[in-house]
């Protein structure tokens, strides 16, 4: 896969949709260039996101990070174009808000880290693994956008 194609994970938490930050935070990836190519709402099953989270299981805080993510539906998204993974991390800001400047998905909107309202990969391998973890390859739309030449050198 091309660079310009690379994709990533992105999943908006339990808070984030109940706090109706569904459509500011797609308005934020659109606006920077990039293609959603997957998106779905989803009650994700403890099994999923045990998997999901399975790097953390020997941590103190798993099993409570995993009930948080049950306990509310999930928009799980994917995202397409340069860099998006490392550009989408960027945006996202810090795990912890406090250390995210303003302007980031987490330094405008959360305060704890408990509570940080969204998920992105942050490598090539985890995004393909997440990808595959919540959406079938038919699920994933391969198009060329109409703004990929205003976008793109």
């Amino acid at each position: 896969m091309a660079a310009i194609d690379e994709r990533t994970f992105i999943a908006i938490k339990p808070d984030g949709v109940q706090r109706g930050l569904v459509g500011e935070i797609i308005k934020r990836f659109e606006k920077k260039g990039f293609k959603l190519v997957a998106m779905k709402l989803i009650h994700a099953s403890e099994d999923l996101l045990r998997e999901h989270y399975i790097d953390l299981k020997d941590r103190p805080f798993y099993d409570g990070l995993v009930q948080y993510m049950h306990s509310g539906p999930i928009v799980a998204m994917v995202w397409e174009g340069l860099n998006v993974i490392k550009t989408g991390r960027m945006m996202l800001g810090e795990t912890n808000p406090f250390d995210s400047k303003p302007g980031t998905i987490r330094g405008d909107f959360c305060v704890q880290v408990g509570k940080n309202i969204i998920h992105g990969s942050d490598s090539v391998e985890s995004a393909e693994t997440e990808i595959n973890l919540w959406f079938t390859p038919e699920e994933l739309v391969d198009y060329r956008s109409c703004a990929h030449e205003w976008i793109y050198d």
